[in-house]
């Protein structure tokens, strides 16, 4: 991945950022040097799980649906949350969002968005899960008291984003999501390596999700089998018009292109791009990076494309040449069967738990 970032601030975050990740994804090892500090988080985070799920796990009269991942980084978490709020409204259901809003700064929380909300309140990315769907969507650090806003709008169903490790709050169905192109990385735990909980914890998850996997991945379980998982492929939709918010066919820009991606794997857009003909020259950026003007002045021509989640923090001053590509995450029509089915025998449990709401 490359920085071609004029700001020295975003030159400097990201280039610390590819160091960590030449580690964990690629073939450096000097973050062995870190296996004491990795064993301590080991076992204050497994002791945090174990006091949680003990002590302070609390349950809501609505059916809770978990995505989230083990590793850190981008995995398509969000793409996979819009899927899942279409294809419940078209059932009926009136799903809500729960998500921390990492890098919003809200004057209260919760924070129930509305039109008027920007990322820099609620965050990059549940900003964009609202304005695509229209649902409500609450952002806190309290995910119970955001669920509970969420049941007083009416919602039946509630989505906690990037809640895998947020034991305080029960869940109902867990679903998990790697990145088909980095895996697991080395397959340690944090610092040594990018996973939140051990590979294992992958055999207690209702579903993974393996989002744009090559013909040939492979999710390996520690010492057995490899892990079944339900494939996610990330089709590019029509690109938009920044400034305008028009709809541009492909046809209208040139080949070569700037390509600015905030996100935890940047080359999977730079690769989503180059599959519809385009020369990106790739501006990676931190994940949920707060974007100015300046950052995005490449001194040259060329049409700048986005991803929608960066698009969210750049309307306000987006230039003519300005655009982001949406994306939608299909899946196979047995997960969507087995994931009904799944939510019935919730949803009928859940009323049993509480019979008087």
């Amino acid at each position: 991945m490359s920085s071609q970032s004029p700001s020295t601030s975003s030159t400097t975050k990201t280039n610390s950022q590819d160091t960590w990740l030449d580690a964990w994804y690629g073939t450096r090892r000097w973050t062995l040097w870190l296996l004491p500090v990795m064993w301590l988080f080991v076992a204050l985070s497994g002791l945090r799980r174990f006091l949680l799920l003990r002590y302070k796990q609390k349950r809501l009269p609505t059916p809770v649906v978990v995505v989230g991942n083990i590793s850190v980084g981008g995995t398509g978490k969000t793409p996979l949350i819009i899927a899942m709020v279409k294809w419940l409204q078209q059932r009926g259901y009136t799903p809500g969002v729960i998500s921390r809003g990492y890098g919003g700064k809200a004057t209260q929380y919760p924070c129930l968005l509305d039109a008027q909300t920007t990322a820099i309140e609620a965050g990059d990315e549940p900003l964009a899960i609202f304005q695509q769907t229209g649902v409500a969507v609450v952002v806190g650090s309290d995910r119970i008291a955001s669920g509970k806003l969420l049941e007083d709008q009416g919602c039946d169903i509630l989505l906690s984003d990037d809640g895998l490790q947020h034991y305080r709050l029960g869940r109902d169905i867990e679903i998990a999501v790697v990145d088909g192109l980095r895996g697991l990385g080395n397959g340690w735990r944090l610092p040594v390596g990018p996973l939140r909980e051990p590979a294992s914890r992958l055999k207690t998850v209702d579903w993974v999700v393996v989002n744009s996997p090559a013909e040939n991945f492979i999710l390996p379980a520690p010492g057995g089998d490899p892990f079944f998982y339900v494939p996610m492929q990330i089709r590019p939709s029509e690109l938009i018009q920044l400034k305008t918010g028009n709809r541009i066919s492909r046809s209208e820009l040139p080949d070569d292109i700037n390509a600015v991606a905030g996100i935890g794997n940047p080359e999977r857009f730079a690769n989503t791009l180059r599959e519809l003909g385009f020369v990106p020259q790739l501006h990676g950026f931190p994940d949920h990076f707060a974007f100015s003007v300046n950052d995005l002045d490449f001194k040259n021509s060329l049409p700048v494309i986005m991803t929608e989640k960066d698009a969210v923090k750049c309307r306000g001053f987006a230039q003519d040449n300005w655009f982001y590509l949406p994306v939608n995450a299909e899946l196979p029509d047995s997960f969507w069967q087995a994931f009904e089915q799944k939510l019935e025998r919730a949803s009928a449990q859940q009323k049993s738990r509480f019979p008087l709401r």
